[in-house]
């Protein structure tokens, strides 16, 4: 434990592992399969894809299964239902392969994540299909390190909120570390807790809006997983002013 901050939270996907690059592959191999059926230059099918994901995510949640089945109601529409039984199988195939992938650490948060963990408790916060998770989870060999590991289906302020009360730990007293300003700092920063901004090479278009102000106090950037325990050392300090 130092200075202000006692517990700090870790996103999963593209903050420990690399995960969006295999969504991207999945949606050119989708693409491939879609301009088949029409022009894609004229159908703005991502597009449509990441409009159905959003539509259909208070049902069917984030994650791989969640956008095969997206992925699917997508290539119906846009093909006016002329896709085959063969292709829809071939889609069905794309969310299978996503499903897994290796689970590849990010450069240098193993060493991170040890050495945050000697100086404070730590807890994985990580969001999408609980089976897929769990699995990504023990394949990173990480899950030991972490004292407390919650897999949710939305991380908003609710969700936050209802974490650090299990923790029983004031807002103040936390810090969140994330590539995604909208699901990992935007929260918890308005609970009046603390945000290190670790953004990753890919971000999902859904994850890019956000209401964070350029120049939020309470939230620091870092460029490599190796600049975290010096950024969480800062915002100690700053946690411990009034």
């Amino acid at each position: 434990m130092a200075g202000g901050i006692s517990w700090v939270g870790f996103d999963g996907d593209d903050t420990l592992w690399k995960s969006e690059d295999y969504y991207r592959a999945a949606e050119l191999a989708f693409e491939e399969i879609i301009g088949q059926y029409i022009d894609l230059t004229d159908a703005r099918t991502l597009q449509h894809l990441l409009e159905v994901e959003r539509r259909n995510l208070r049902i069917f949640g984030y994650g791989a299964k969640g956008m095969t089945l997206s992925m699917i109601e997508s290539a119906v529409q846009l093909t006016g239902e002329r896709i085959s039984a063969r292709d829809i199988h071939r889609v069905i195939e794309i969310g299978r392969s996503t499903l897994q992938h290796p689970v590849v650490l990010i450069d240098g948060i193993r060493e991170a994540v040890d050495t945050i963990a000697a100086r404070y408790e730590i807890v994985l916060i990580t969001k999408g299909d609980l089976f897929h998770q769990e699995s990504k989870i023990e394949q990173s060999g990480l899950a030991d390190v972490f004292h407390r590991i919650e897999v949710v289906s939305e991380k908003d302020t609710k969700t936050y909120a209802r974490v650090l009360r299990e923790l029983d730990v004031p807002a103040a007293q936390f810090a969140m570390i994330g590539n995604s300003l909208r699901s990992d700092i935007e929260p918890v920063v308005a609970l009046g807790g603390w945000g290190i901004y670790m953004p990753y090479h890919i971000t999902w278009a859904h994850e890019a809006e956000h209401a964070i102000e350029e120049g939020e106090p309470r939230m620091l950037q870092v460029g490599t997983a190796g600049d975290l325990p010096d950024a969480l050392s800062r915002l100690s300090v700053a946690a411990t002013k009034p």
